[in-house]
């Protein structure tokens, strides 16, 4: 249990964190209402919600919402909660409805929330004002496709919130190829450890060469030598503001339009450029194909997604010490052509992000493995210390160190720090 003489925001320093933070529950609830129903939290790609009446439902925490899209289109968040008795009225994971009906005594509500029909209504005259009793709705707002949803009717805006973190989102999008990017598919999973973990792993290039080995040793050696990052000098990190983070491990693939026609074409893709080739033009393919591995930049924007080179990570605290993670593989939104090249974008996934794959398995055995470790003297701090000493200022004013450095960890406790003490 927290102890009642320290806040929780004196828990974190400039080098270190509590060990607390990884497992008292006590912690962890504060951060549910403090954190996740105070600031923007990501809950869909646009892709998912292709016109009116399509929807998902997700979480904003642990509070249950539903995603949708009203008759004209706009987005909206919707607590998955009747009004009547509290029942969840969706638990399909996607799907489109003309409204939403409540199964327990079929209360029905429009897409935009408003309660429309009261089955066997006497008994409710003078009593129930329809108008009074519509679904609790979050603010929605997007940038670039993203959705993100929050319970906080002050906070800025989205755009305020991503702030710097824009830019980088408009070069992720970029590997589309020149075709907007929809969602191909997606997997979850549960580790046993706390969000905050999974939250660090992101921006943490430190790990790769000794998590990822065997990753290393499955690929083609152009995509291994292309991520040995470890040492080189201009594969750096940057702390954007508002606990997001960029770490550029592929430098020269992170504006993906910055090409001059010289670097070669993996050979691993000979075969989709033959198949490209027969409908597209050179530059189309090249382009396409360069952007097979995604961006060279993991992008972590707090507190729940990351854009992690080709895919979205998308973390769900559950409890202290379990979290849901989804991974989500995209890709071009094109003619049916560029379906070939989402086959093999999807392999590519398959093979680290997979639950079969050479990466994820991984990386959640170091994630259980620190949680495990954190139950032994909790009262240990957690380091976040590498490259402090060799940390800059770039020239956009942000926090900067090599690549295997914990600036982004730091960035993301200090906006932990910052809310955790919001009273």
């Amino acid at each position: 249990m927290t102890d009642n003489a320290t806040a929780p925001a004196e828990l974190v320093a400039g080098d270190r964190v509590a060990g607390r933070l990884y497992t008292d529950p006590d912690i962890f609830d504060q951060e549910l209402t403090r954190i996740f129903e105070r600031t923007w939290v990501w809950v869909a790609h646009e892709s998912e919600l292709p016109g009116p009446g399509t929807f998902k439902s997700t979480h904003v925490g642990k509070q249950p919402v539903i995603v949708t899209r009203d008759r004209k289109g706009e987005l909206r968040t919707l607590l998955n909660r009747c009004r009547h008795r509290g029942a969840s009225i969706c638990e399909k994971p996607s799907g489109k409805a003309n409204g939403f009906t409540c199964p327990y005594h079929a209360w029905s509500y429009g897409l935009n929330g408003k309660l429309r029909g009261i089955p066997y209504p006497d008994g409710y005259e003078g009593v129930v004002d329809k108008a009074e009793l519509s679904l609790k709705t979050l603010r929605t707002e997007s940038y670039g496709g993203l959705v993100f949803a929050t319970f906080n009717d002050a906070a800025e805006s989205l755009a305020e919130f991503l702030g710097d973190a824009r830019a980088w989102i408009d070069l992720f999008m970029k590997q589309g190829g020149g075709y907007p990017i929809k969602v191909l598919g997606k997997h979850r999973f549960k580790f046993r450890g706390n969000w905050k973990i999974q939250l660090e792993n992101t921006t943490d290039g430190y790990h790769f060469p000794i998590v990822h080995r065997s990753w290393m040793a499955s690929v083609d050696a152009e995509t291994a030598d292309m991520m040995s990052f470890m040492t080189d000098p201009a594969a750096i990190t940057h702390d954007l503001g508002n606990g997001h983070s960029v770490m550029q491990m592929v430098p020269e693939h992170s504006d993906l339009d910055a090409d001059d026609g010289t670097e070669p074409l993996q050979g691993r893709f000979d075969d989709l450029v033959q198949e490209l080739s027969k409908t597209l033009d050179p530059a189309q393919v090249r382009k396409l194909v360069r952007a097979m591995h995604g961006t060279g930049f993991n992008l972590n924007l707090f507190p729940n997604v990351s854009m992690s080179s080709a895919f979205f990570r998308v973390l769900r605290p559950v409890a202290v010490d379990e979290t849901w993670i989804e991974h989500v593989a995209i890709g071009p939104d094109g003619p049916p052509e560029v379906e070939a090249v989402n086959r093999e974008r999807l392999r590519i996934h398959e093979h680290f992000q997979g639950p079969f794959g050479f990466g994820t398995p991984d990386d959640a055995e170091g994630w259980d493995r620190v949680q495990r470790g954190a139950q032994g003297a909790p009262e240990m701090p957690i380091m976040v210390n590498r490259g402090l000493g060799r940390e800059t200022t770039s020239p956009e004013g942000w926090p900067t160190a090599h690549v295997t450095d914990e600036t982004g960890m730091r960035a993301a406790y200090g906006k932990w720090k910052e809310m955790m003490g919001d009273d």
